[in-house]
Order: structure tokens, then sequence, then C-alpha cells
């Protein structure tokens, strides 16, 4: 048993994680696309040889030099990804499940024939959610994955079958597109790592929230309250945070604006980086990132409503709205002026100056936003 392994192990046992993770990988095995052996180890070479030229280029287009040592490619397929980020929600998810079965909690005098189909309801549900995941992420630097009281991961997590069927099926040049995969991934691990202070700011504003989070009915009917009147009003009650956001009560809602505001902002970052970082060697880009917004975009019934559900949504919002911030930013003062938001955590937009980057230039820079 690893140290992250003991950290968790003590936790209320509120969900079945084992359950979640049987039902993440038989989900992720649907349409699971045939790799050969020869594919998976020239996947596994290249992005070995490709991640720490992706870790050169993060650092001379951003200035952000990360301080956990040389960056690790972890080549998985999508049920290794399915674990992976389940020891991660084990860790995200302790704050709040602490609170559930402690002495005040509604979790502690449950009867246990209840409290067993709770738990297997609940790894069933986490075990949907992490399955059908797994069948859309290319690359993942997480930093939850970190054990306690040591330095952050150096692990970047690239998902071979998405990986090469996306190629497949849309014709890309292997190398290029695999190199510009490990540049968004590793401008991520730069911003968890280069920025001294980032990492423990996220993860204290997630506790945070988790923290905060209430399972008092009264509250989840008024935000149903809430949602059905966002409904009448055609107003999406889904599209800033999923369903977590539009079930939050108004505490953790400022909190998760906090988180989402970040988001956008790391999001866009890295999304302006991989198209910038290795342009002369990657003259795809443009195809690449016009192709996966597409697909982004083309989501119909079931999956979209599963990602307006899980926030997925929302986190394609962030994309678009945190470029739009990082390029209006440069305009009104170049990279030196943008520079400032990695200085402290009081120098980070709010969610409101994301959507109107003029508000932060006039915080930060002491004038005015032209935009063009």
């Amino acid at each position: 048993m690893s140290a992250y392994d003991a950290c968790v192990s003590d936790s209320p046992e509120l969900v079945d994680w084992a359950l979640a993770e049987r039902v993440a990988r038989r989900v992720a095995k649907r349409h699971a696309p045939v790799i050969d052996l020869r594919s998976r180890r020239r996947l596994a070479d290249d992005f070995a040889e490709l991640t720490p030229i992706a870790e050169s280029l993060v650092e001379e287009s951003t200035g952000l030099q990360s301080t956990a040592g040389a960056a690790r490619a972890d080549v998985t397929d999508r049920g290794g990804w399915a674990h992976a980020n389940i020891g991660s929600f084990r860790r995200l998810l302790r704050p709040v499940l602490e609170r559930v079965a402690g002495e005040d909690g509604p979790g502690r005098n449950m009867p246990p024939p209840l409290a067993a189909a709770a738990r297997m309801a609940s790894g069933t549900e986490l075990g949907v959610v992490l399955g059908w995941m797994s069948t859309r992420v290319l690359g993942q630097y997480d930093l939850f994955r970190a054990e306690e009281g040591e330095a952050p991961s150096d692990a970047v997590y690239y998902v071979g079958p998405n990986v090469i069927s996306l190629e497949r099926r849309h014709g890309f040049p292997p190398r290029e597109f695999r190199l510009w995969i490990a540049v968004h991934e590793l401008t991520h691990r730069a911003q968890f790592t280069g920025v001294p202070w980032m990492r423990q700011y996220f993860l204290d504003l997630v506790d945070k929230g988790l923290t905060i989070a209430s399972p008092d009915a009264k509250q989840v009917m008024a935000a149903i309250a809430r949602m059905a009147s966002d409904v009448r009003a055609r107003r999406n009650p889904l599209a800033d945070a999923g369903l977590i956001g539009a079930l939050a009560p108004p505490e953790q809602l400022a909190t998760i604006r906090q988180i989402a505001a970040l988001m956008s902002l790391l999001e866009g970052h890295g999304d302006i980086t991989m198209n910038r970082a290795a342009a002369d060697r990657i003259p795809g880009a443009d195809r690449f990132a016009t192709t996966l917004q597409a697909r982004r975009d083309s989501a119909r019934g079931t999956t979209k409503l599963v990602q307006q559900l899980i926030g997925l949504d929302a986190k394609m919002k962030q994309y678009a709205e945190g470029e739009k911030f990082v390029e209006a930013v440069e305009r009104a003062g170049g990279p030196e002026l943008f520079a400032r938001v990695w200085e402290a955590p009081e120098h980070l937009p709010t969610l409101e100056e994301v959507r109107d980057p003029a508000r932060w230039v006039s915080r930060l820079g002491g004038r005015r936003l032209e935009l063009a």
C-alpha cells in the first residue's frame, strides 16, 4: 500500500470504490478500438521522447519552470485512467465523506442495509461517469495523485486508445498530434509546479468547496426551486457548473465560481500555449484544434445530457472564455501584463473579469482595455 492509499483508507467508506472501478472499466471497454502490440509500443516510445521536448517548449513559451523534476510519460488504457482517477476522487471527496459519516452527519446512524445500498449506488454512479469520461480524455496531469507530504507527481497520463482512435479517424500525423497533446498537458504541469503557490491554493479551494457542501434536504429543495426558475426564464441551470453548481448553496456556489474562474484561466492558457509553443514543429495544430472543437460541439442526446450533468459543457465553455481572456490581456499589455496572474492569488481574475477582461486590466494594469 502506498502512502497515498494509506491516507485515504481510513476515510469513511460511503462509496463502494471497488464497485466504482469495476463499473468504470466495464463502461470504458464499450467501443474501445483494438490496438495491436506494435502500435502500443510505438505510442509509449513516442510519448517518452516527446514529453521532455514538450516540457522544454512550454518553459520557453511561458517562462514557467517546473520545480518537480523531469516529467514522466505514463501511457495507459481507459481502465488505467479510470483506476488513477478513482484514487483522485477518494482524496478529493474525503472532507465531505467525513462530514456525512461524522457524529452529527446524516450517515452516522444509517441502517446497515440502507448504508450498503447507498455505497453501491454511489459507487455505480461514479463508475459510470468515470467510465464515460475515460472514452473522451486524451491526456491529463493529475495533481491529486501526489502523495501527501511529498513533492507533486511527475507523471503525465496519455490515454493511448483515445489518441490512436482520433489519429486514425481524422488522418492526423501521429508525431505532430502527440506532441500537440503533450504540450497542453505539460502546460498544466508547469502551471501547478512552476507557480509556487498554485497547487496548494487550488487544493485548498477544492477542499473548501467540499467542506461547506451540505447534504441538508431543505437546501437541496431550494436549489431545485432555483433550477425550475432558471428553466422558466429559459436559462440553462447547468450551464456554469453542471449539476453540482445547480444544487450548491450560495456559500458553496461562490467557491465554485472561484474554481471556475481559475480553471478558465488555466485551460485557456493551456490551449493558447499548445498552439504557440511548437508552431514550427506542429503545422497541423489549427486542424487539430478545429477538429477537437467540432467533436466537443457535436454531442447530442444522452451524450449532451451527461456532459451537462457532470459539468463538462461548462469546462468546454471555460476553454473558450479563458483563451479570450489571455488574448485580450496580451493585446492590452503584452505577455508582461498577463504574467502578473502568476504573481499572487490576489492577481487571479474573478469569473466576471474572465468574461470582461477590461476589468482585470483596469485592476492590475491601471488602464482601460482597448478591445480590437
